[in-house]
């Protein structure tokens, strides 16, 4: 997989899971989620999937 749909992939990820935590808070404790906090939520997120995402290398042609 080359880098730029590895970094595609990220920041999607990173896009949903910041959605999904916001939409989980204000859902359970009734107000908005900081984007600060969030952020860092699918930031720490990203970190693992960024780790296997590495590990798919690019197909020799």
């Amino acid at each position: 997989m080359p880098f730029w749909q590895r970094l595609l992939v990220l920041v999607l990820a990173i896009l949903v899971v910041s959605f999904l935590v916001d939409w989980v808070w204000h859902s359970i404790f009734g107000f908005e989620l900081t984007s600060y906090l969030t952020g860092i939520i699918s930031g720490l997120a990203a970190v693992p999937l960024w780790a296997m995402l590495k590990r798919i290398k690019p197909k020799q042609v």
